[in-house]
């Protein structure tokens, strides 16, 4: 077989060749685009993270292509209705970091509360003075959790920990799991009114794209902050930039941005015409240079245990697909 792989560090390609002997394999630190599919047409198996964009129009190039594993849990970069026509299946790494988007959560959070950005800065500048600095208790404070799957569950016990009161909400609610966890089911308009501080833990579908929106951003508890290390797009940045110019929002933590694909390579935006995607490029920037706001560059999974744990159930993707039992299946 021959398999692509995109997206990868270099120790990450000796990783896998270790483990996927006897295939001719094919390693990139590029997403896979359009502009280079057609240099793919004979692959049978594509592993890439979310950043590679597999279209109907990517996939039109790669005629052989038998298989697609993923290496996140969100498939939105994935035309998936595309793959079942064309009889294209499909896996994705449904949990890896729990724990570890959970940890960078709170360092968010913790940098947010004890203005620890701030405090380094001064004091880099031979400033100790405490002049900027003062910050909040988490003990005490509403912590309102949207999403309630395998990292929300981490990060609900963490706040358990930081003596804080914890509300949720989900589509899907599991009395035995809030009486285990110790938290209380509320719907999402309570837990905007309510929370102290909003986190994010959800999966970009339709109907969460832009669940914080123009209007609902009003209903937010004053002075609240709020967390994102989902997805960019659960947050309609016009609302943030709103709630945080109208002191509705006390300040943001996040990891990730809507867009953030045009940040990261402005080659991409000046080849689409998205008025919608101009607006909010100059958005980001206008949030990257908030005092009120930290960002972190979609971070929040990277550290060497989750990536590990994310190759290995890529490796264990593709020998399932080979030995013809498909494994954490979504398409």
């Amino acid at each position: 077989m021959k398999i692509a792989f995109f997206e990868l560090e270099k120790w990450e390609e000796e990783y896998i060749r270790k483990r996927l002997k006897g295939h001719k394999l094919y390693f990139s630190e590029k997403p896979m685009n359009l502009r280079d599919a057609g240099k793919f047409k004979d692959i049978d198996i594509v592993a890439c993270f979310i950043y590679s964009d597999i279209k109907a129009e990517v996939l039109n190039k790669i005629s052989r292509l038998k298989f697609i594993s993923t290496m996140s849990t969100g498939i939105d970069h994935i035309d998936i209705e595309y793959c079942k026509r064309k009889g294209v299946k499909v896996s994705n790494v449904p949990s890896y970091g729990e724990n570890t988007v959970a940890e960078h959560t709170f360092g968010l959070i913790l940098t947010l509360s004890r203005r620890l950005d701030r405090a380094i800065q001064q004091t880099k500048k031979d400033d100790f003075s405490l002049n900027g600095l003062r910050g909040f208790d988490l003990k005490g404070k509403t912590l309102g959790v949207v999403g309630v799957g395998h990292i929300g569950q981490h990060v609900v016990k963490m706040a358990k920990g930081f003596d804080m009161n914890v509300i949720a909400y989900s589509r899907r609610k599991e009395n035995e799991l809030s009486g285990e966890l110790g938290f209380k089911w509320v719907s999402f308009d309570n837990l905007l009114k309510k929370s102290d501080i909003i986190t994010f833990h959800v999966p970009l579908t339709n109907e969460t794209k832009y669940m914080l929106n123009m209007n609902n951003v009003k209903k937010i508890k004053r002075g609240a902050y709020v967390i994102n290390t989902s997805r960019g797009e659960i947050i309609d940045t016009h609302a943030l930039l709103y709630g945080l110019d109208s002191n509705i929002i006390a300040g943001a933590g996040l990891d990730v941005l809507e867009g953030e694909e045009n940040i990261k390579e402005e080659k991409m935006l000046l080849r689409n015409k998205n008025e919608r995607d101009w607006q909010t490029f100059l958005q980001n920037h206008m949030l990257l240079k908030d005092k009120d706001v930290i960002i972190t560059p979609h971070s929040a999974f990277y550290t060497k245990e989750a990536l590990e744990r994310i190759l290995d159930k890529t490796i264990e993707n593709i020998r399932g697909f080979l030995r013809g039992r498909v494994v954490n299946r979504v398409a």
